[in-house]
């Protein structure tokens, strides 16, 4: 494991891919193309009002940070599922925005990882 990766961690990734790096990396493209649609529909079902889906896309959104240990996220993700779930939406925004930040940093350390790893 590279030990340079400050957001994600990649031992359960390893882990069940038994160190194949072309699968590795297929799971990590697979992320990158879906953090975008995550962003857009997390902000789109909140401005919506649409909680049921919020808090849907919030699960799906979780499974996938938590591919990569990204345990904070995944717990202000969970929060987000929660919060949406009982149409609570007064501190959704921030959550939203946080979590954006979390997967953009994210992104951007895994995009840094598969560049070096060719």
């Amino acid at each position: 494991m590279d030990e340079k990766l400050k957001y994600v961690k990649l031992n359960y990734l390893e882990e069940i891919s038994s160190g194949n790096k072309d699968f590795m990396n297929e799971i990590i493209n697979m992320f990158l193309k879906q953090v975008p649609e995550f962003i857009v529909n997390l902000r789109k079902y909140l401005e919506e009002e649409k909680y049921e889906e919020l808090s849907r896309e919030a699960h799906t959104a979780k499974s996938s940070a938590l591919i990569f240990e990204m345990e904070d996220t995944g717990n202000l993700l969970k929060q987000i599922e929660i919060i949406a779930r009982d149409n609570k939406d007064n501190s959704l925004p921030a959550l939203i925005d946080h979590v954006e930040n979390d997967l953009k940093k994210a992104c951007r350390e895994l995009e840094q990882y598969i560049n070096a790893s060719d």
